[in-house]
């Protein structure tokens, strides 16, 4: 159990209170203090010190000075008086009770209202401080903008004045290239008229001279022929366009009338079966040519890749099936694969298409037959 202090002394003035408690033996700087507005406790094990004021004091203002084995505390009033005693009198067990919790409500509410200030200020702080350098790094984007714009300015002049000196120098060029132009015809023009003078001096001096002979009359006629060649002519090249063609006749060759005909029938089948047909969406259009298809599936034929061939006839055959020779084609890519019912049932199609009458022929034998006829 704590013992009591009630060798302590207290004095006052209008003001203030002034208190000394005495720890003897031992370290007062481990005491605990707890002062609020009615309520006054310091604990130093094993000494307990507690005292109720009489009137309420400025808690905030007031102090507590440690030395000596002795804690002196100096109490401020909040209301300038006399005080009869330090502390109430007439306080039973519970009121002190109530009083000690009150106390401990009312610092417990001041610390909260001190962290949420501190909580305040400090954000605050953090608020101020990210302005100041929101700022300085607005002032230094417009530093760099600026610094940029500068030098996009200087860029610019530079070009303008690059661009300048180019139509400067082309200027220039363009006309020395007018006047060297210039300079030429007056000298081709000269030397025409020297040609022409010259001629006609010496068409003069030639009739004069008519009766030296025919020997001579033949050289000086000759040399004059020499000087009067004109230059060659200047090398070049002329452009020939042929109109583009489907077929490989020429057109003053073609029917044109059955020409577009059939290419329009092309067409409009090419359109309506490559709607249904999903596998020639990834195909060129000349792909789409069952002669192209079944062309090239006579080249994987004769390579003996028989699957490919028979999926090119397929395609073929999707895209045009009147055409029996697919079906013989087929037919050969079956036997070689061993596939002896399909290859009579491709035959046997073939033969339908071309209307021969399959009554009196053995199946194996249409096939030969149709091998020697159509060939692959």
């Amino acid at each position: 159990m704590p013992l009591q202090v009630s060798d302590y002394s207290w004095q006052q003035t209008k003001t203030a209170v002034f208190i000394s408690v005495p720890l003897r033996g031992v370290s007062v700087r481990d005491a605990d203090v707890f002062c609020t507005e009615n309520y006054l406790k310091v604990n130093c094990p094993p000494f307990l010190f507690e005292v109720f004021l009489y009137a309420p004091i400025d808690d905030e203002s007031s102090k507590a000075k440690i030395g000596n084995d002795t804690i002196v505390f100096t109490l401020h009033k909040k209301e300038a008086a006399m005080w009869e005693t330090l502390s109430l009198s007439g306080v039973d067990k519970e009121m002190m009770q109530r009083m000690r919790e009150k106390s401990i409500l009312q610092a417990q509410e001041r610390a909260k209202e001190a962290t949420e200030a501190k909580a305040v200020a400090r954000r605050e702080d953090q608020k101020y401080t990210l302005n100041v350098m929101m700022k300085i790094e607005e002032e230094e984007r417009k530093k760099i903008e600026d610094m940029k714009e500068n030098e996009r300015i200087k860029a610019t002049k530079e070009l303008e004045a690059w661009k300048e000196r180019q139509r400067e120098a082309e200027e220039h060029e363009r006309i020395q290239r007018v006047e060297k132009l210039y300079q030429q015809e007056k000298q081709i023009e000269e030397e025409r008229k020297k040609l022409k003078h010259k001629s006609l001096t010496r068409n003069s001096a030639s009739r004069n001279l008519a009766t030296k002979g025919r020997n001579s009359e033949n050289i000086f006629f000759g040399k004059l022929k020499e000087d009067s060649i004109p230059a060659p002519r200047s090398v070049g090249s002329i452009k020939i366009n042929f109109t583009p063609r489907v077929f490989p006749t020429a057109l003053r060759e073609s029917q044109v009338a059955e020409e577009e005909e059939w290419l329009h029938k092309q067409a409009e089948a090419r359109r309506a079966m490559n709607t249904d047909i999903p596998e020639l969406c990834d195909l060129k259009e000349e792909e789409k040519n069952p002669e192209w298809l079944k062309d090239k599936g006579n080249k994987l034929f004769a390579t003996e890749n028989y699957l490919a061939a028979i999926n090119a006839y397929n395609l073929a055959i999707r895209l045009n099936n009147k055409i029996p020779l697919l079906y013989l084609n087929r037919a050969a890519c079956h036997l070689k694969l061993k596939n002896l019912h399909k290859a009579i049932e491709d035959s046997s199609k073939a033969y339908r298409i071309m209307k021969l009458p399959l009554r009196l022929i053995h199946p194996t034998t249409l096939y030969k037959m149709m091998l020697r006829r159509f060939g692959i």
